[in-house]
């Protein structure tokens, strides 16, 4: 069974930076996708960003794109989600996603359906 544990969550003023990890158990790190969706109050799981097994692809949702950096050590078993230019907005529980099915990479922007474990989440909260 894939383990996927989260870590870097808290509690950041506007304009700074945050990190999330995610960490997953096992030797085939580099055969998963992963992904990063999160969760605002009274609103649904959204997709913010996704990388490829290899980590020469990525894709972000508009929202983030060019504030936020996704990355992965496969020797480390960990993908990263870089935050920064943090806005109140970008409040919410984040989600890590895996997967290791095979699609093609452009399933995976965007598609909660697309990914097999997720971690519990981890809040983010951004005071202005």
């Amino acid at each position: 069974q894939v383990q996927l544990v989260e870590s870097g969550g808290g509690m950041v003023q506007a304009g700074g930076s945050l990190r999330l990890s995610c960490a997953v158990s096992g030797r085939t790190f580099s055969t998963y996708v992963m992904g990063w969706f999160r969760q605002a109050p009274g609103k649904e799981r959204e997709f913010v960003a996704t990388v490829s097994g290899s980590g020469d692809s990525t894709y972000y949702a508009d929202s983030v794109k060019d504030r936020f950096t996704i990355s992965r050590g496969n020797a480390k078993n960990t993908a990263y989600l870089q935050m920064n230019s943090l806005k109140s907005e970008d409040t919410a529980v984040y989600y890590c996603a895996a997967d290791r099915r095979g699609r093609s990479f452009e399933y995976y922007s965007g598609q909660e359906s697309a990914y097999e474990y997720w971690t519990q989440g981890t809040q983010v909260t951004v005071s202005s």
